[in-house]
């Protein structure tokens, strides 16, 4: 369970440089870059702690509502079915924000190369391959992320034996990063005539998109060497 300070923290943080950054004449250039930036990675873990300190509230009127209900059996049960609704959605947010508030990786803020390949099942390894590669395009169109399939291996009856693709976007890296590792399913395939459920597999590898580096080779340290080869009867053959 996060610490309630904690929360207040955090959103009091963020109260501050939204405050701050409406006064944008009374900071230097740099703070104000800087502030911006702190603001944005800031802003998604103030939404979800916001839903999560209203969704305390609820919990705690729904408390207040099933204690006083008494001996109405009815309001009773509806107050119950509702705290057990909002405990459900309090672990979900809480589980959400300590993802976000684990330390940050340098490569968060990265595309990401996306490959999924199929494992034990056959072909209803390819078709779970492939419903796992929809699900991450419709996630990525929820976000404005751009995917780009860089390669492609079809299976014999649909999906994919293999698919890599490149995801562009602004911390793609770092909401995709624990997808990574074995996926598995249970299900009856549409190959299966005889209606058995198959377990089939499929692995997800999610790798920050490498960064441009300028290399620059000064002359000094080059060296070149030329080579004479010679063929029969003494003839050049290149220079």
């Amino acid at each position: 369970m996060i610490p309630q300070t904690k929360l207040k923290q955090i959103l009091d943080r963020h109260a501050y440089l939204e405050h701050a950054l409406a006064q944008p004449d009374k900071l230097g250039s740099d703070a104000f870059v800087k502030m911006s930036r702190e603001y944005a990675e800031l802003s998604d873990v103030a939404a979800i702690a916001k839903r999560l300190a209203a969704l305390r509230r609820q919990l705690a009127d729904a408390a207040a509502l099933k204690a006083e209900a008494g001996q109405d059996q009815e309001m009773r049960q509806l107050a119950e079915a509702e705290i057990a609704a909002l405990e459900d959605a309090i672990r979900a947010c809480e589980h959400e924000l300590s993802v976000r508030l684990l330390p940050k990786d340098v490569a968060d803020a990265r595309s990401a190369i996306l490959e999924i390949r199929a494992g034990t099942g056959g072909h209803e390894a390819a078709l779970f391959a492939g419903d796992l590669f929809r699900m991450y395009q419709r996630y990525a169109e929820t976000q404005g992320w751009r995917v780009e399939v860089l390669s492609a291996s079809p299976g014999e009856v649909g999906g994919y034996k293999e698919v890599i693709a490149a995801v562009a976007g602004q911390g793609v890296f770092a909401k995709l990063k624990f997808e990574s590792g074995v996926h598995r399913v249970q299900r009856v395939p549409t190959t299966e005539a005889g209606g058995r459920i198959h377990t089939s597999a499929a692995t997800v590898a999610v790798l920050p998109e490498a960064e441009d580096v300028d290399v620059q080779i000064d002359e000094k340290d080059l060296r070149i060497d030329v080579f004479r080869a010679s063929g029969p009867g003494g003839q050049s053959v290149n220079t």
